[in-house]
């Protein structure tokens, strides 16, 4: 199995920045995909990024240009920077990782907060 430990959310103005980071345990050499999704109040879970084991990227579109997902291999860590943030940004954050191609593990989920 897979577990996933989320850190760095918290409160932020508008325009500023956040970085998220996402620390894997367990089996992580099965490890195909990993990404960031949020979710706001009242709505559904949606993707922010992924990075696959190959370095493959993949952004939605509301995040392109101010958001950059990345790894360090060595820590087992998967990070998520956020820049130029904004109050629609504001949700809570939840790191997945797909591994052996069909199973799913989530992290407990952090809250970013954009507000003045």
């Amino acid at each position: 199995q897979v577990q996933l430990v989320e850190s760095g959310g918290g409160l932020v103005q508008p325009g500023g920045s956040l970085r998220l980071s996402c620390a894997a345990s367990g089996s992580i050499f099965t490890i195909n995909i990993m990404g960031w999704y949020r979710q706001a109040p009242g709505k559904q879970r949606d993707l922010v990024a992924t990075i696959t084991s190959g370095g493959s990227i993949n952004y939605a579109d509301s995040v392109k240009g101010r958001f950059t997902i990345s790894r360090d291999n060595a820590k087992n860590t998967v990070y998520l920077q956020m820049n130029n943030l904004k109050p629609e940004d504001t949700a809570v954050y939840y790191c997945n990782a797909v591994w052996r191609n069909v199973f799913n593990s989530w992290g407990q989920g952090t809250q970013v907060t954009v507000s003045s």
